[in-house]
């Protein structure tokens, strides 16, 4: 087995760091305009946070890691403190009023001001252990009505890391399948304009449980700020994830991940992010434009429309012709259908884009 990441051990890449605090964490909801930073630093700075993966914590899996994973043939030696503290607190977890998710966070980046675009730049992301889950649960997931099968209500499957960096689950018969490990941080976002308690699991312009899997590191997400020092949370961690995301949850299991977090507060960055309806994410080789509705198809629509307006603002291409465009060369996919509002990401190639003719104005594009 891998080495543990245990709070506080191990190395860290950031200029902070900030621990996955069983009393600071949040759990099933997100940050909002009152919650109070748990550390703060400047625009440009880098972070490293751990996280936790809310798997093998639920009351629905015992919410006692130890009997969870040794079930499973993990030791109570390769637990991870900070998870085991979560579990066995006070702290109160209502599944039918919160989601499941444990965010780390949030930070404040000095100076942040609504309408103000934060660029989370995805440095590093470390495996704190060498297992996790998957799981499908209450009749949810693309065949809801199908699985899990009677009478479970609750069916996990504990994957591990294979010696050659795989991923590795039983089938049950001797066998086990071997798929390539892609960590991602399913959820990252800002904390929205309201007092009222945000459910962890529906994605929105916030940003959140956005659960692209596209967004590993070297990715930007770009969000749009929302309240003053933007208060930005990381969480839900994956080892892998396939487009879709259909049984419910993906290979989630532990990060410790480094961000550069950057304020963007000149008047092009505003403006681009206040005429898209949602954040939108770049790679070396890809700008991402994300679609978010409770209605698949509403959501490519979103996506479709995000993609036009990036393309006129940025390269001053027509809507006609960007159409074309993206109906010739983008990849429209589906992020996940499980979260309540269904995800959409449009992936359009940086190399295909020229930048608009020389003296174009924003305003006469």
């Amino acid at each position: 087995m891998t080495v543990l990441l245990q709070p506080g051990a191990g190395p860290v890449d950031g200029d902070h760091y900030l621990p996955a605090d069983p009393e600071v964490v949040h759990w099933g909801l997100l940050p909002n305009a009152r919650s109070e930073p748990a550390l703060t630093i400047r625009s440009g700075e880098t972070v490293t946070l751990d996280t936790i993966s809310h798997e093998g914590i639920l009351a629905d899996q015992g919410r006692d890691p130890a009997a969870f994973f040794g079930a499973a043939g993990i030791p109570g030696t390769a637990l991870l403190a900070d998870a085991v503290a979560l579990a066995a607190s006070p702290r109160e977890h209502d599944a039918a009023t919160r989601g499941p998710h444990v965010v780390t966070g949030p930070i404040a980046v000095h100076g942040a001001r609504p309408g103000d675009v934060l660029e989370a730049e995805v440095l590093s992301l470390r495996r704190r252990a060498p297992y996790g889950v998957i799981s499908n649960r209450h009749g949810r997931g693309a065949l809801p009505t199908e699985y899990p099968e009677p009478p479970a209500t609750v069916h996990s499957l504990v994957a591990t890391v294979s010696d050659d960096g795989r991923g590795r689950l039983a089938v049950g018969d001797g066998r086990h399948l071997s798929f390539r490990l892609r960590p991602f941080l399913g959820i990252m976002g800002v904390a929205p304009a309201t007092e009222a308690h945000v459910h962890s699991v529906p994605p929105g312009r916030h940003g959140g449980n956005l659960d692209v899997r596209h967004l590993l590191a070297g990715s930007r997400l770009f969000l749009p700020v929302q309240v003053p020092d933007a208060l930005f949370y990381a969480g839900d961690p994956h080892f892998a994830q396939g487009d879709g995301e259909v049984a419910l949850t993906a290979f989630e299991a532990p990060l410790r991940a480094t961000l550069r977090l950057t304020l963007h507060s000149d008047p092009e960055a505003r403006a681009l992010a206040a005429r898209l309806r949602a954040p939108y994410a770049e790679t070396a080789d890809e700008v991402i434009v994300l679609g978010l509705d409770t209605d698949l198809d509403e959501a490519v629509r979103h996506a479709v429309r995000d993609a036009l307006t990036l393309l006129d603002h940025r390269h001053g291409i027509p809507g006609p012709v960007g159409l074309a465009y993206l109906s010739a060369a983008a990849d429209f996919q589906i992020s996940q259908v499980v979260d309540g509002v269904k995800g959409v990401h449009g992936r359009m190639t940086k190399a295909d884009l020229t930048a608009p003719p020389a003296g174009t104005a924003a305003g006469d594009r």
